[in-house]
């Protein structure tokens, strides 16, 4: 067996889905370390793709599942990941796909080793997208791809990690497709085929591109020296010491210690001061007496502010009413001397004659022979609604004069009870004094001793804060230091490679010739029916029996499209290429026992046991320490150590599925 050290790139360990009320993980790890071989099994649309597709998200990905489950359960989207050896957790939220990533090392459940630094998305050759800080732990960073690979003169895009993506997952769309090397679009075809060539370091112009590689990775790391020497510079100028994490422990051990000192007196003090328990209540009982007392008093000065208003409205009722009264007594009992016609002087005042007004001879029920002003009318009324003014006089003077006599009570109470309240608040105050007089003995030791505490542990806290600054500031310029050797050590890599390539450069059609070999092989262990001539020509394209892979079969082309992807990923690992260093197949089954569109042929002559052991095999000795995640449906009994999670959509047999606490009642499960 050989033995290999662990290859640069990319390794998944965790995903993580974090939701409103709970997270949805998946882990890929065992132990400490990356699973070689991880398999997510389970049943038709219970979230097995969905978990490739969030990893190829946090990557870097456009879009992320949008099943209705998801965007009603998940937030945001953490994945755990080794960069070239180091973990870090990859942050993007789940909803609109987000333009930035938050990426920070440490592991998804230890607390954070350095602040979430933001990554954009687009573009993706700007020196601070997520996309170059992954192309440089895979040794791609400022690769720039031709956009007409012919011309010499053609503009250039930079490479991104979705380019990088294709080499490194196979989605089920691609597996048995005829456009799986995509043959109906142009310009993706002819960029896959630069990606291989630059993973295996073979492309045209070879040594232009690492010559401009360096220019670019130099402007860079002028620029990233520049920024630490003014962060050293500024760190200088504020003369920060320079402290440990041994010595921030420190202070926070003597807070720690100072916290429970002050606690310890405080216990002390009010165990000291026990014997004042009569004083206090004494003091609490005079306390409520005085505020009982206050209370009193605000009543009565309430009751006086509102019954004076009142007093006064009912004397000016009494001055209407006696004014009503008068009134009748002037205009009621005028005699009608004047004719109301002519308006001269009646020879005689209006008088009943025979029963009739002698002035209108209108017939009068009554009459005793002399009429006054209104009498008839007052005879053909009825007393109903007229106002008895005596009586209202009577009952308004009853009223004003018990109103009067209440508000004489209050007032001359008031004077009593403000006594009686400053009687009770001197109390208070003396009883106040005394509890003070007897414990200001025994208190005061205490409050001095607290004191000090709180002045030492003041002082300890701006002595942490400093040195939590201090390590903060030492932690920036490690960092800055670190990507400054980081870019150094890439330079001079890409120099010597640059040198070498006049010896010994690789030959495209050494490369390609290696993988087409391995692509034979592999036909040949999963025993491929009638297999003859199979070979990878030089334009990538897998062929069988001398047709090109577009003409087989569908059961054939999901067998000649795995050939060929792990023949290109096993080549790449074993020759330490600028590959991830993982690999993510979906329904390897595909048309070879699931489904409508089963190839009975290919079913029947190919066992999927022999897939799963060739890739065993292959993890444990040529391709130790790569990484391989496959989702089906229904893996062999053979890897079933290597299922690390198996989703049943069956209620009764939990995990349900990734969305684990959704079920049949709800609609739209990811497939």
């Amino acid at each position: 067996m050989t033995t290999m050290q662990p290859l640069p790139g990319i390794r998944i360990r965790r995903l993580r889905l974090a939701g409103v009320s709970r997270n949805y993980d998946v882990d890929f790890t065992q132990g400490q370390r990356v699973r070689a071989l991880s398999v997510v099994a389970g049943a038709f649309s219970s979230g097995k793709t969905a978990v490739l597709e969030f990893i190829a998200y946090s990557l870097g990905g456009k879009r992320h599942p949008r099943h209705p489950e998801v965007l009603r359960k998940v937030r945001s989207c953490l994945l755990e990941v080794e960069l070239s050896g180091e973990p870090h957790v990859i942050e993007r939220p789940v909803g609109e796909p987000s333009k930035v990533a938050y990426v920070r090392r440490g592991t998804l459940d230890s607390p954070p080793l350095s602040k979430p630094e933001s990554r954009t998305i687009e573009p993706a050759g700007a020196p601070e997208s997520l996309s170059a800080l992954l192309l440089g732990h895979c040794k791609l960073e400022g690769v720039q791809l031709r956009e007409a690979p012919s011309s010499r003169e053609s503009r250039t895009d930079p490479l991104s990690i979705r380019d990088l993506m294709n080499l490194a997952f196979l989605p089920n769309e691609r597996i048995a497709s005829k456009n799986f090397l995509f043959e109906n679009e142009y310009m993706k075809k002819h960029k896959l085929k630069q990606v291989v060539d630059v993973v295996f370091g073979v492309h045209d112009d070879r040594a232009v591109e690492l010559g401009q590689r360096i220019k670019e990775l130099g402007t860079r790391l002028t620029q990233a020296r520049s920024e630490l020497a003014a962060a050293r510079a500024f760190v200088d100028e504020q003369d920060v010491p320079t402290v440990g994490a041994l010595i921030a422990e420190q202070y926070e051990g003597e807070l720690r210690e100072l916290t429970e000192q002050l606690r310890v007196l405080d216990e002390a003090a009010q165990a000291g001061t026990t014997f004042a328990g009569r004083l206090r209540r004494e003091h609490q009982q005079a306390a409520q007496r005085a505020r009982r007392a206050a209370g009193v008093v605000r009543d009565c000065e309430t009751q006086l502010a509102r019954m004076m208003p009142l007093r006064a409205q009912y004397a000016d009722d009494l001055v209407k009413l006696n004014m009503l009264a008068e009134a009748q007594r002037l205009f009621d009992p005028l005699s009608v001397t004047t004719c109301p016609a002519c308006l001269n002087r009646l020879p005689a005042p209006p008088s009943v004659e025979n029963g009739s007004c002698s002035l209108c001879s209108h017939e009068l029920p009554h009459g005793d022979g002399h009429l006054t002003l209104g009498t008839a009318t007052a005879e053909h009324s009825s007393d109903e609604g007229r106002l008895d003014v005596a009586a209202e006089i009577r009952s308004t003077k009853a009223r004003l004069k018990e109103i009067t006599a209440y508000i004489e009570n209050l007032d001359s109470s008031l004077a009593t009870l403000k006594l009686q309240a400053e009687d009770a608040a001197i109390d208070e105050d003396r009883a106040a004094a005394a509890v003070d007089e007897a414990t200001s003995p025994t208190v005061t030791p205490f409050l001095a001793a607290r004191d000090n505490l709180q002045r030492r542990r003041e002082e300890v806290l701006r002595q942490l804060q400093h040195a939590e600054n201090a390590t903060k500031l030492q932690a920036g310029l490690d960092k800055r230091a670190a990507l400054v050797e980081r870019q150094e050590a890439q330079i001079e890599r890409l120099r010597e490679e640059r040198d070498r390539l006049g010896d010994a450069a690789q030959d495209r059609d050494l490369v390609i010739g290696r993988i087409s070999g391995r692509y034979s092989d592999l036909l040949r262990q999963w025993r491929y029916p009638k297999l003859s001539q199979p070979l990878i020509d030089t334009n990538l394209v897998p062929h069988v029996r001398g047709d090109s892979y577009r003409e087989a079969s569908s059961g054939a082309r999901t067998l000649l499209t795995l050939a060929w992807q792990l023949a290109l990923f096993e080549v790449a690992v074993e020759t330490s290429a600028a590959h991830p260093g993982f690999l993510m197949i979906d329904s390897p089954q595909k048309n070879l026992g699931h489904g409508a569109t089963r190839d009975a042929v290919i079913a029947d002559a190919i066992a999927i046991d022999d897939f799963y052991r060739h890739l065993t095999s292959w993890l444990a000795e040529q391709g130790a320490g790569a990484q391989v995640i496959i989702v089906d449906n229904s893996p062999p009994a053979l890897v079933e150590e290597n299922v690390v999670v198996r989703y049943s959509r069956d209620e009764a047999r939990p995990p349900y599925g990734l969305i684990d606490d959704e079920t049949t009642t709800d609609e739209g499960s990811p497939e």
